[in-house]
């Protein structure tokens, strides 16, 4: 049971070290030198890099963000495909959603830029892609659905949000998948909290707009 343990907090170490990776900061930094955390919404995140750095950097980002979330999931599996008997099969989903909820937190929580960093919508994409390709198709399509009609991402984000949990409901109707979108919907929602204001105030930017300021 000791290794069993051991095992799981070492997944739990791996997912948010996975999550932390800072991909807009390194990126900016790589290509203009500067810190993209004092620019425009001051977001490490692919929205932010698109604003300031352009298409092809934001892409680069986005990608490795989704990465970065896929890899938090398949790092449980690998340990039960490696080591069969060290963790009981019961602790599986539970363990995966764990781990996916701290690659969330790793993202938006880098410890490599004192906790700070993105909305964590790319990363949790890359999640749900991994738990169940529905679930990730289903929420990125309304992501693009209302990014289509508003042309706002983060409005976009809060509306897949939302949609992860009716999504899992029809899809993974489990406790520890009910309860992982639930707490990573409420996450990212809460991230978003000063768009929110944005959104309901009429200012916040839409593709193609500058940020007025940093969050």
């Amino acid at each position: 049971m000791t290794v069993s343990f051991l095992l799981c907090l070492i997944l739990f170490l791996v997912a948010y070290f996975l999550g932390s990776i800072p991909t807009g900061y390194l990126i900016a930094r790589w290509l203009k030198g500067i810190d993209i955390r004092q620019h425009g919404s001051g977001s490490t995140g692919a929205t932010n890099v698109l604003r300031t750095l352009g298409k092809g950097p934001a892409l680069v980002v986005f990608v490795v963000d989704v990465i970065k979330g896929v890899l938090a999931v398949l790092a449980v599996r690998l340990v039960y495909w490696v080591y069969p008997d060290l963790i009981p099969p019961s602790w599986r989903d539970w363990l995966t959603v764990t781990c996916a909820l701290l690659a969330i937190i790793g993202h938006s929580k880098s410890i490599w830029l004192n906790f700070t960093g993105g909305k964590s919508v790319a990363t949790s994409l890359g999640i749900l892609l991994s738990i169940n390709p529905l679930l990730g198709l289903g929420s990125f399509s309304v992501f693009l659905v209302v990014v289509a009609i508003w042309r706002i991402v983060s409005l976009s984000s809060i509306a897949a949000a939302i949609a992860v949990n009716i999504l899992t409901w029809l899809l993974l109707p489990s406790p520890p998948y009910i309860v992982f979108a639930l707490l990573a919907g409420v996450y990212v929602i809460f991230r978003h909290r000063s768009n929110i204001e944005r959104i309901l105030a009429g200012t916040e930017p839409k593709i193609g707009e500058s940020h007025p300021a940093q969050n």
